[in-house]
């Protein structure tokens, strides 16, 4: 079998080698087609079946030996041959050959690149198995890759041959009658007034039109498959229904009405959804009042005399609870009724693409029909699988507000976001806190130098801090909660807990809404496309159960594309743009950043230059006794377009709005550099890190003959 497979590669190789050696692939162009025209057109009145044959196992030898060319074989199949005896010879051509370099591949490297990847190729084999046609057909229809291209990774699949073949022949069809009628009229061309026909015109339409008519004709096919065995009504109950009222859910519903259709919102539990009741609104009340305390005694310092007595835990989560009661009319029944929009609180489940099935609080079950629906049900803290955890005394972000007293030893499981800032709350109320990370650094996807900045801070309030530790247990000794923690070439360690808050990151929550019964794709989250669609083109998702980002405002962002796409599509639709996108984590100091930082440009092997303002020279920063922190700006190397910011320091996160701004319009260092700022502010950080930039780039030859410019005048 060894033996068999070099012949094959020497054959394939030999063949390829005479091709070029011999030129014949410079045959392969329009200018040559055009210049042996009145040659061809002689062997074709001549010599039709042996030009017809001929021509016939060039085109395949030229699609099997994926030498490129083929579309200028199309292209002569129909100046030749005219678009039926074109037709044929090209639809079969080029299947056959595409047929001989699939199995070409399959026989030479398949076996090899599964002995050697097998594991990594099973998911793929079980794609392909599961709708390895669909793949190709598509592929075929709207040529994303070269066809040659396609031919060989095929081939390394589990497809099976005759499915290739049929596929193809049936794929390649449409495209193929285009390019062999533009042969047609082209072949009729001999001087310039000839390209003003109309049958020349309608074929040059016809080849930029192509494209985009296989696309609609996928689409259209996607969704006949997808909807497959499912009845559509005649008439729906409501344009758009929304399921989930948290920050997604509620622009969605909000939108709609505002552009006056009939919109139903469905809540489950509260309306403003984690945001409002367990996120980010209690999460701020409650660092607004560690950071209070944490100023009080700092007071002290400056010659104000302050007491700071014990923290009245209950009190201090009654301060949280009417801060959610004084924001809740925001996002209340009561408003969105108000706005038009049929707001049910109850529990709802997809039962078809169009009908869902509601039950309210009462036990009550009701029915509703949508044109189009939106999904915004949101994530869920996740809880990892370590032993001991689930039966001991532990607490969610969701779950942390039911506490009744501060607890004294807080351990907590996770130094992302949500982990840094409930730390360093507690910390500042009181609690021993100790916080296991198991990266190197808390806030991974942060630069290192903000990570090592905010470590510092935690460490400071009190903060014991384990980075590149990883829970393994949790036990009970002595009536006290032990969490054990392992880290590479280190002894184990246990920790004392009275509470466990688990911060490791939260699960879109994806069941008991009828997905799986109704085949909504998903992998981790709802699968989407740019539209934000989902498999059944007239569903859609957003906010943390579709991703890629788990954050309030990348929800409210998701929320109007895809209202906006559901009621208007396909008369106009627009793709979810992601590419300024800000993150803010709200601890002492802020980190806030968009765009690229440090880490992710090193990463990507992106070049930038980096520009950094330190912040403890900025007059309102020492005015406020809060010298600490920086600007730096990632800048495309050799311009001010920028790339990428990172603030970290007292308001971090408001002062990036500006650098959001200028990157989304953009607007470059320079432009910002020349806007006045007020001062005294932290605003002003902005226009100094500018400055820095300018003053690395200021022209060192023009200012030395300025130098001399003003040395002569004086």
């Amino acid at each position: 079998m060894k033996w068999g497979k070099l012949l094959v590669i020497a054959v394939l190789l030999a063949l390829l080698v005479v091709v070029y050696q011999q030129q014949w692939h410079l045959y392969l162009s329009l200018d040559q087609l055009k210049a042996q025209q009145q040659q061809l057109a002689q062997w074709h009145n001549q010599h039709f079946v042996a030009l017809f044959v001929g021509y016939l196992l060039v085109y395949i030898a030229v699609t099997a030996l994926s030498i490129p060319g083929a579309v200028i074989l199309t292209l002569g199949s129909g100046a030749l041959f005219g678009l039926g005896w074109g037709l044929l010879l090209a639809s079969f051509a080029s299947t056959l050959g595409a047929f001989l370099a699939f199995l070409s591949a399959r026989y030479v490297l398949r076996d090899s690149l599964e002995k050697r990847f097998g594991e990594r190729l099973q998911q793929v084999n079980a794609g392909i198995d599961r709708d390895g046609a669909w793949y190709l057909l598509t592929l075929r229809l709207v040529p994303l890759f070269p066809f040659w291209m396609i031919n060989l990774v095929m081939g390394l699949t589990r497809m099976p041959a005759w499915r290739f073949y049929w596929v193809s022949q049936l794929g390649m069809l449409a495209g193929t009658a285009v390019f062999v009628n533009a042969g047609t009229q082209l072949a009729q061309v001999e001087q310039v007034s000839d390209i003003l026909s109309g049958q020349l015109l309608l074929s040059f339409v016809l080849l930029g039109l192509f494209p985009l008519l296989a696309k609609q004709i996928v689409a259209w096919l996607k969704a006949r498959r997808v909807y497959k065995g499912w009845q559509r009504p005649r008439q729906f109950d409501d344009n758009l229904l929304v399921i989930g009222a948290g920050s997604g859910g509620l622009v969605s519903a909000y939108i709609a009405a505002a552009v006056k259709a009939k919109v139903t919102l469905v809540e489950q539990h509260a309306m403003g959804g984690d945001c409002l009741n367990t996120g980010c609104v209690p999460s701020k009340a409650l660092l607004h009042i560690a950071h209070g305390r944490k100023q009080a005694n700092a007071l002290n310092q400056h010659g104000v005399a302050v007491t700071v007595g014990a923290v009245d835990f209950k009190a201090v989560m009654a301060t949280v609870q009417q801060v959610i009661t004084a924001i809740e009319p925001h996002d209340s029944v009561e408003r969105y009724s108000s706005l038009g929009v049929n707001v049910i609180l109850g529990k709802a489940r997809l039962l078809s693409p169009w009908q869902v099935e509601i039950i309210n609080a009462d036990g009550q079950v009701t029915q509703r029909s949508a044109r189009t629906i939106i999904l915004a049900t949101g994530a869920r803290p996740l809880l990892p699988a370590i032993p001991g955890l689930a039966e001991s005394n532990w607490v969610s972000s969701d779950t942390i507000w039911q506490l009744a007293e501060l607890p004294q030893r807080l351990t907590v499981l996770g130094g992302g976001p949500i982990g840094v800032e409930l730390a360093q709350a507690f910390a500042r109320l009181g609690s021993q806190v100790t916080v296991v990370e198991a990266l190197p650094q808390l806030l991974p996807r942060e630069d290192d130098d903000a990570a090592e900045l905010v470590q510092q801070q935690l460490q400071h309030d009190g903060v014991t801090v384990y980075t590149g530790h990883k829970a393994v247990k949790v036990t009970q000794h002595n009536g006290t909660q032990q969490v054990h923690i392992v880290a590479a070439d280190q002894a184990p360690l246990t920790v004392a807990a009275d509470i466990i808050l688990v911060a490791l990151g939260r699960q879109p929550r994806l069941d008991g809404y009828g997905l799986q019964e109704l085949g909504v794709e998903t992998n981790k989250t709802i699968t989407t496309n740019e539209f934000l669609q989902t498999n059944f083109p007239n569903i859609y998702a957003v906010g943390d159960v579709a991703g890629p980002f788990q954050l309030t405002h990348a929800a409210s962002h998701q929320a109007w594309y895809a209202a906006v796409n559901a009621l208007f599509s396909p008369l106009k639709k627009f793709k979810a743009d992601y590419r300024v996108m800000p993150a803010a984590t709200f601890c002492e100091p802020e980190v806030a950043r968009v765009g690229l930082n440090e880490k992710e440009a090193a990463q990507q092997g992106i070049a930038v230059e980096v520009t950094r303002y330190d912040i403890d020279d900025l007059d309102r920063a020492i005015a406020d006794q809060k010298r600490y922190g920086w600007v730096k700006v990632l800048t495309k190397p050799a311009s001010d377009k920028i790339l990428g910011v990172t603030i970290v320091g007292a308001q971090a996160g408001d002062l990036l709005a500006e650098f959001v701004l200028a990157m989304k319009h953009g607007i470059g260092l320079n432009k910002l550099l020349g806007t006045i700022h007020i001062y005294p502010t932290m605003a002003e950080a902005n226009k100094y890190a500018a400055g820095v930039w300018k003053r690395a780039h200021a022209p060192q030859r023009v200012l030395a003959w300025l130098e001399r410019f003003h040395g002569w005048r004086r």
